[in-house]
């Protein structure tokens, strides 16, 4: 007898230490390089880390999935964990558009935490991400306008140019300026540019260097607080965050919400500033938009504002105007 309860002990423990191990799939649509991979893999870096190898990762060395597809692969479970644009889906997600409004902010260190702050209290519970579990929302840097052919300082100067953008709510500031958009994934980029399919692109500073078109793109205007932000979110896919155990749950969750927030906007904030460098030392010509550019951008984009409180008000969100609001009050304490 006391034979058969070691053997069932040694057997409830090998159960145990099976059920404890998992090997989380890791997909990312850009290179290593990226800081979102590297911010990624850090994540993953730290999560084995916490819990004594018990949950880690493989890092897959190309996506499972091009890059608009990707919550849908982590939902399906062809992979347990990316990050995604959310602008990438479009018509999916509504709410998440609070962060891209223009002239949100400076700092993506300051926009990403008080997203995901807002995002945990207001946000979550309207439950626009149903399939996936969020680990953090996020936004990059501020969005530039950059071009081949001219400086631009006006709307006026923007006519007649094509540019790619990444979808959501740069989308509809593209089109509420009269500027002729069309969303593209970011990697395409290098190919839309190089061939004259487009002339220009919105997108935060670090982007040329990452997609190597500091050869092709001569302009860029700045905009304080940024023309947008894009939001983006970490997930993972729910069936794979019940068979962790609830201690590295509790483990993971600490590594993840606002921590995760914090570092990806860290990791954007670094190359932010590496990449402005860049694009000087290439003789890429920058300009600051005037007062009256920025007046003509808010007069024009203003009713996006609105159009987005309506909305998220129909879709669930009551007391919209006192999201935004905080919101943004969070990223000027932030700043």
């Amino acid at each position: 007898m006391k034979k058969h309860l070691i053997a069932a002990g040694i057997l409830a423990s090998f159960a145990l230490t099976a059920h404890a191990d998992l090997t989380l799939t890791v997909s990312s649509w850009l290179p290593p390089s990226h800081t979102l991979s590297q911010t990624q893999a850090k994540w993953c870096d730290d999560v084995a880390k916490a819990t004594s190898n018990r949950v880690k990762c493989n890092i897959l060395p190309k996506a499972v999935v091009p890059p608009p597809r990707t919550f849908d692969a982590v939902r399906d479970g062809l992979a347990d964990v990316a990050y995604n644009v959310h602008g990438y889906t479009p018509g999916r997600y509504l709410l998440t558009q609070m962060a891209e409004l223009p002239f949100g902010g400076d700092n993506p260190v300051a926009t990403s935490v008080a997203y995901q702050r807002i995002h945990e209290k207001y946000l979550a519970k309207v439950d626009e991400h149903r399939g996936l579990k969020v680990l953090a929302v996020f936004t990059h840097g501020p969005g530039m306008v950059f071009n081949t052919k001219r400086p631009i300082n006006s709307i006026a100067d923007m006519q007649g140019l094509k540019f790619r953008v990444g979808g959501g709510m740069v989308n509809e500031v593209g089109k509420a300026l009269g500027a002729n958009v069309t969303l593209k994934p970011a990697p395409a980029s290098y190919e839309l540019i190089s061939s004259g399919v487009m002339d220009g692109l919105f997108f935060p500073a670090e982007s040329i260097e990452s997609f190597k078109l500091e050869k092709l793109i001569r302009h860029r205007t700045d905009f304080p607080g940024g023309l947008y932000n894009t939001s983006f979110a970490f997930v993972m896919n729910p069936a794979t965050w019940n068979k962790i155990s609830k201690a590295d749950q509790a483990v993971i969750e600490k590594l993840s919400g606002e921590a995760a927030a914090r570092s990806f906007g860290l990791g954007w904030d670094r190359v932010d500033r590496r990449g402005k460098a860049f694009m000087q030392a290439n003789g890429v010509q920058s300009i600051m938009a005037s007062k009256a550019f920025v007046a003509e951008v808010g007069s024009k984009t203003s009713a996006l504002e609105k159009k987005w409180i309506a909305a998220a008000k129909a879709k669930g969100l009551k007391n919209a105007e006192q999201v935004l609001k905080e919101y943004r009050a969070e990223v000027a304490k932030l700043q």
